[in-house]
Order: structure tokens, then C-alpha cells, then sequence
């Protein structure tokens, strides 16, 4: 069999995400080749590009002769930066590897949806549980079993919390969205495959930037899930359980984010292939918007 060639894959966005897990992944696949690192600084760009022996672009012809030698791209770039941004990527003809939530409003996120759709590309939201290997495997064991009778997720980050440092509490839009737009994409990506689509919800606040909900599934179960950024460091931490017919069961640990972030592009290479959808596309992205956007209107 001949060897297929290269996905050609650039990246936008130079921030801790792109340095920290996107482009350190993208330059060791041995199926892409990282054509560029595009950023809104040029410093900023220069440096990546140069860490990982690629072509540094910079401003608005920049983005576009990034997409122009690019078959995809993937974004690490605030969601309401990325939604307009792969609608002119999707419309070049590039694939899609975006981070999760696609944008912050309904309208956002159906431009990208319907923009993938029109041009034919493939889509992929990087909803970390969906890739990473040891939680892809129990999602569809989970998945595959009937009977389930409620779930409860939890995913508290002490990201806001006092004297705690971490680089991704600069965000911007992090801290105005908080944990139910941050967090809340990968709860529920576990959830709905699972238990079926969300019928009904509720949300409510809690301390802080903490968000509570309450869901229906199509199935018949009901989760509840509680999301937030400024738990005490000693409260913090991911928790998934399923309860049904079959006993209880809780998802297991996984290793690190740029393993799953591997698990995304190859799971977008596939798409690209075979040109069958992944489940976690721009479609599945503007749901999750959908039902956060309901949550948040709900809380206040």
C-alpha cells in the first residue's frame, strides 16, 4: 500500500493551549505536517513557529496564506475569536479542529455548523474525554449498555481560586464565561452519548462562578452535573459516575491532554478519509452551545 501523504495542518492561536498541548502534538504526528503557527503577535508567532521548525504568519493575509497552504486547521484561539475564523476556514476549503465551545452564542456556533456543511470539510471539538483513549473506550462501554437510571458529573477547577497561579486564568473570556462555558462542553459531551440527547434543563447558581444543572435525556435518565473555576484547591476535581440496572461505575483517569489532543486529529484524519462525521463535530459543537446558552440564560 502506498503511504498516505500528509494531513497539512496550520495552527491559530500562540497562547498557553497552543504552546502547552496543540503544537507540541501536531509537530511529533507522524500523519501531519505543521505548515505554520499563525498569531496575533508577531514576537509571539516567531517564537512558536521557531520552537517547532515552522513558518511564523502574522495579521489578516497571514490568516490567509496560512489556510492556503493548510488542508486544515486547528485552533487554540477564545471561542468567539475561533467561530468567525473557521467560517472563513471552512469556506477555503480547510478541515476543522476546534476547541470546545465553538462560540459563546447560538449564532456563533450555527455560522461554523452550517459553514462545514456547505464547503464538505470535516469537523472535529476537541472535548477532551471524547479522545483520550482510556475514556473513549469507557464512553462507548458506558454507551453500548442500557438501563442507566441517572449520572452525576462534577468538574470543579480551582482555576479562580485565592493563591492559586495558573497561566490559563489570564483568560479573558474564561473569566467572563466561566466554569459552565470552560468545563461544560466536556460534562455534557460524556453524558449525551450516553444517555441520549438533553429533552430538559435547569440551571442554577452556585458559589462563586459555579453552575449547577439538572438534565432529561432521551432515554429517560436524568444527570446532574455542577461546573465551576474557583473551587478551594482541596475541593477541586473531576468526578463522572453512572447509576443503573447494571451498578454504579465512574469514568477512569486519563493521561494528560495532549495525548487526547493526538486522539483528535487522527479522529479528524478519519472523518477526512472517509467522510463519514465524527459524532464530536461542528454539529455536536453548536448543541453543546444550545444547551449552555439555555443554562446561562436560566442561572442569570
Amino acid at each position: 500500500t502506498t503511504p498516505t501523504a500528509p494531513l497539512r495542518i496550520g495552527l491559530l492561536g500562540t497562547g498557553p493551549w497552543a504552546r502547552n498541548t496543540q503544537a507540541p502534538a501536531l509537530a511529533a504526528h507522524p500523519g501531519v505536517e505543521l505548515t505554520g503557527v499563525w498569531g496575533r503577535r508577531t514576537e509571539a508567532a516567531d517564537a512558536l513557529a521557531a520552537a517547532h521548525g515552522t513558518r511564523a504568519y502574522t495579521g489578516e493575509a497571514g490568516i490567509d496564506a496560512l489556510l492556503e497552504a493548510s488542508d486544515a486547521v486547528a485552533f487554540a484561539l477564545p471561542p468567539d475569536i475561533q467561530a468567525p475564523l473557521a467560517v472563513r476556514a471552512a469556506e477555503a476549503g480547510c478541515h476543522l479542529l476546534m476547541d470546545k465551545p465553538v462560540a459563546t452564542t447560538v449564532e456563533g456556533a450555527r455560522a461554523v455548523a452550517e459553514a462545514a456543511a456547505g464547503a464538505g470539510v470535516a469537523s472535529v471539538v476537541f472535548c477532551t474525554l471524547r479522545f483520550a483513549p482510556e475514556t473513549v473506550a469507557w464512553i462507548a462501554e458506558q454507551a453500548a449498555v442500557d438501563g442507566w437510571f441517572t449520572a452525576r458529573a462534577q468538574w470543579l477547577g480551582s482555576l479562580y481560586a485565592a493563591g492559586t497561579a495558573s497561566e490559563y486564568a489570564d483568560s479573558p473570556w474564561r473569566r467572563e464565561k466561566g466554569g459552565l462555558w470552560d468545563v461544560g462542553p466536556h460534562a455534557l459531551s460524556v453524558l449525551i452519548p450516553v444517555l441520549g440527547e438533553v429533552t430538559e434543563l435547569t440551571a442554577a447558581r452556585g458559589p462563586a462562578d459555579t453552575t449547577h444543572l439538572i438534565l432529561r435525556h432521551t432515554s429517560g435518565a436524568s444527570s446532574t452535573v455542577t461546573l465551576g473555576l474557583s473551587a478551594p484547591p482541596a475541593a477541586a476535581g473531576l468526578d463522572i459516575e453512572l447509576r443503573g440496572e447494571h451498578g454504579t461505575v465512574a469514568i477512569p483517569g486519563w493521561d494528560g491532554a495532549e495525548t487526547a489532543f493526538r486522539g483528535a486529529v487522527d479522529a479528524l484524519a478519519e472523518s477526512v478519509r472517509t467522510g463519514v462525521p465524527h459524532p464530536c463535530d461542528a454539529r455536536f459543537g453548536l448543541r453543546l452551545t444550545e444547551l449552555l446558552a439555555e443554562a446561562e440564560a436560566q442561572a442569570g
